[in-house]
C-alpha cells in the first residue's frame, strides 16, 4: 500500500474527538489518519484558552490547510453559548431584518458569528442553515431555518455569508438538497422526503442555486428523495443529487462536506464502511465523523481496503484528495489567529448579548407575523 493512497483517505475526513484535551490514543490515531480537519462540540469546549490549545494540538497531526469546525448556527445549535454568549437564532435575525432593508441583521449576525468561532481558535462555521421553514419540518428544525420562503432564505444566507467572509471565517450551506419538508430526524433515521424533483429545484434548491458563487461549502443530508431519480439512497451517498444535480446542474465548485456520517440517517441505511465508499463514488469530497474513533478508523481502513481492491477507485480517491487539497489551500491560508485579550473577549461577549437584546425587541408582533 502506497503512502500516497493513505495519504489521500485520510484527507477526505474530517474528526471529532472525546474531550477537552488530547488523549494519548487520539494522538495515535490522528498521527495514522492524518485527517483533513478537526470538528469540536460542546463537550470539547470549556474556554477559549482551552479550545485554542485542544485545537493547535489536534491539527499539527492533521493534513495541511486543515478545516478547524465548529457548529455555530445561532438559536438552538451554538457550541459556544456557555463558553461566550447564547447567539440569536437564523429565524430571530431573519424575521428582525424584514424591517431592515439593508438586512444589516443578518449581517450583523455573520460577523459576530465569525468573530466568536475566530476568538476560539475556529476558522469554520457549518453555518448558514438553508432549509426552508416549512410546517412539515417545524417541530425537527425548530428556529434553525431563517424563512419559509426561497427568497427570505436566500436573503438572509447573502448577507450572513457576507458577515463571515468579513472576518476571514468559512461557511456551510445546508442541508442539501434540503430537509424543509422532512418530518424525522436524520440524527436518528433516514427521513423521506416526497416532494418531487420539480419542487426540490423550484423550492428547496433555490438557495444553492442563487448562492453557489458565495459558499465555500456544501453540506449534504442523509435524506431520501424517493419521487425523484435518487429513489430511496440517502443523499449523501447519491450520485444523482452530489454529482448530477449539485456539481452539474447547480455548476457548484466548492467543497461538498456530508452531513456526520455517524447520524442513524445513515447508519441504520448502510454500514460505515459501505457509507464512505459510496460516499467518495457518489462525489463527495469530504466526510465527516463527529465522535467515534472506532468509526473513524473503520471509514479509513475501508477507503485503504477499497483502494487496493480496485484500481478505478483507487485514482478516484487520489484524484479527489489532490481537488479537495487545492479547495482546501486556497480556503484556510491562516493557521489559529492570535488570542483576544481579557478586556477584548468581555467586548465580544457583551456585543454579542447586546445583538441578542436588538433582535429579540425587533422581533414582529403575533399580528404582523399573521399578514
Amino acid at each position: 500500500m502506497t503512502a500516497n493512497l493513505r495519504r489521500a483517505a485520510g484527507s477526505l475526513l474530517v474528526v471529532g474527538l472525546g474531550g477537552t484535551e488530547l488523549t494519548g490514543l487520539e494522538r495515535a490515531w490522528l498521527r495514522v489518519v492524518q485527517p483533513a480537519g478537526i470538528i469540536l462540540f460542546r463537550r470539547n469546549i470549556a474556554s477559549a484558552s482551552q479550545t485554542r490549545s485542544l485545537l493547535a494540538g489536534a491539527t499539527n497531526l492533521c493534513s495541511p490547510h486543515s478545516l478547524r469546525c465548529v457548529d455555530v448556527e445561532g438559536g438552538t445549535v451554538d457550541r459556544l453559548r456557555d463558553a461566550l454568549a447564547p447567539m440569536p437564532s437564523a429565524q430571530a435575525v431573519a424575521r428582525a431584518a424584514a424591517s431592515k432593508p439593508t438586512n444589516s441583521f443578518a449581517l450583523r449576525h455573520g460577523e459576530l458569528i465569525g468573530q466568536a468561532v475566530e476568538a476560539f481558535g475556529f476558522n469554520t462555521t457549518l453555518a448558514p442553515v438553508l432549509d426552508l421553514g416549512l410546517p412539515d419540518s417545524a417541530e425537527v428544525m425548530g428556529t434553525r431555518a431563517a424563512a419559509a420562503t426561497p427568497a427570505g432564505v436566500v436573503d438572509y444566507a447573502r448577507a450572513f455569508l457576507s458577515g463571515l467572509a468579513a472576518q476571514a471565517v468559512v461557511g456551510c450551506g445546508k442541508h442539501f438538497p434540503g430537509l424543509g419538508s422532512g418530518t424525522r430526524d436524520s440524527h436518528l433515521e433516514t427521513p423521506s422526503i416526497l416532494r418531487n424533483a420539480r419542487e426540490l429545484w423550484r423550492d428547496d434548491l433555490t438557495p444553492y442555486r442563487e448562492l453557489r458563487n458565495a459558499l465555500p461549502m456544501v453540506m449534504v443530508n442523509h435524506a431520501a428523495y424517493p419521487a425523484t431519480p435518487g429513489k430511496t439512497l440517502p443523499a449523501s451517498v447519491s450520485p444523482y443529487w452530489i454529482t448530477t444535480v449539485l456539481r452539474r446542474r447547480i455548476g457548484y465548485r466548492g467543497i461538498i462536506f456530508s452531513d456526520d456520517l455517524e447520524m442513524g440517517g445513515i447508519l441504520k441505511f448502510i454500514p460505515i464502511e459501505e457509507a464512505v465508499v459510496e460516499a467518495v463514488r457518489a462525489g463527495m469530497d469530504l466526510m465527516e465523523i463527529c465522535h467515534s474513533p472506532e468509526l473513524i478508523l473503520r471509514a479509513y481502513e475501508a477507503l485503504l481496503a477499497e483502494g487496493e481492491r480496485s484500481a478505478a477507485f483507487r485514482e478516484k480517491l487520489l484524484l479527489r484528495a489532490r481537488t479537495v487539497a487545492r479547495l482546501r489551500t486556497r480556503l484556510f491560508t491562516n493557521g489559529i489567529s492570535k488570542a483576544l485579550s481579557g478586556k477584548q473577549f468581555d467586548t465580544l461577549r457583551t456585543r454579542i448579548l447586546r445583538f441578542g437584546e436588538t433582535i429579540a425587541k425587533a422581533q414582529p408582533t403575533a399580528e404582523a407575523q399573521a399578514i
